[in-house]
């Protein structure tokens, strides 16, 4: 399987890391607010030469809260991934950590850009990036950029519009409910010329999920892989892994405190068929490695 991202298809037969970068004060995990385009610079590049292999950079906290105006947004993304994608430009090679065969060309190294508004992301695919990371479930503006520019799509699923706190749905089958979403979802982008190549899908952990939804999701996350399209995963130190950790969701550990957990979580959805995992941590992005190493046979297979 690959994903089509703009003039390149990045190749899945292995899980691949993508590193974090947020260029913000208030992002949940207080280890990963770079604050300022350029620390996001300096923090994507460590993400880099630590070996993940894509950078996720978005200005604007998932979490509840205030509108943040499309100017706001574009004068803390655009100059973070205008500056990553040169310096991964001039940078040329570099071998991977443990692996002196084969050096990686660091100007392949994709970078998205984690937006929910149109307008921010045109401007941030212009300043270099391949993806649109979009945790709002689409619209029809944003499927025609994507259709427009042929860059890569990760298609959220939620059930409102971002940064709003809104009670759990039940669902009779979340796993069959999600598959339905995606599918109506895809249809539309299809229709407005997305390729299904271009697409990815996030089954959007936390977001209008509960905790044992989510583990069902993830109990079953190759039942999504039957949908043909690549699998994202971005589960790295979210809320329901803290609510696991404490025994409950009222005293759930703060994400500082749930890097194991993630580990756990990463390892186990990398077995599950996983394509892409957005992880804050070289904890991870070990597990990630060892486990997709071990399944190397099984995936070569599928």
């Amino acid at each position: 399987m690959s994903w089509r991202l703009a003039d390149r298809a990045l190749k899945l037969e292995q899980p691949l890391a993508a590193g974090i970068v947020n260029v913000t004060v208030d992002s949940m995990f207080e280890g990963a607010r770079s604050g300022t385009p350029e620390q996001a610079v300096a923090d994507g590049l460590a993400l880099v030469d630590a070996g993940f292999e894509m950078l996720d950079v978005g200005a604007v906290a998932a979490k509840a809260g205030p509108p943040v105006s499309a100017e706001v947004e574009t004068a803390a993304l655009v100059p973070a991934i205008a500056g990553l994608a040169a310096e991964l430009q001039s940078r040329g090679s570099l071998f991977a950590p443990g692996d002196q065969k084969e050096p990686r060309d660091l100007a392949q190294v994709p970078i998205s850009a984690d937006t929910f508004s149109p307008a921010v992301a045109r401007q941030a695919l212009n300043a270099g990036a391949t993806v649109v990371n979009d945790i709002s479930g689409g619209n029809e503006e944003m499927f025609g950029l994507v259709a427009d520019s042929g860059c890569g799509y990760v298609l959220m699923h939620i059930e409102g519009p971002p940064r709003v706190d809104r009670p759990w749905r039940e669902h009779n089958d979340v796993v069959d409910h999600l598959k339905s979403w995606f599918e109506g979802r895809v249809e539309l982008a299809r229709g407005l010329g997305v390729a299904e190549e271009q697409i990815a899908i996030d089954p959007g952990l936390d977001f209008d999920l509960s905790p044992a939804q989510d583990l069902e999701i993830l109990r079953r996350l190759g039942e999504l892989r039957d949908l043909g399209l690549t699998l994202y995963v971005s589960l790295s130190r979210k809320d329901f892994i803290g609510a696991v950790l404490a025994g409950s969701w009222e005293q759930r550990l703060e994400p500082s405190e749930r890097e194991w957990g993630t580990v756990a979580a990463v390892t186990l959805a990398v077995r599950e068929g996983a394509d892409v995992l957005r992880i804050h941590d070289r904890s991870s992005l070990q597990a990630l490695k060892v486990a997709g190493e071990i399944l190397r046979p099984q995936r070569s297979r599928a």
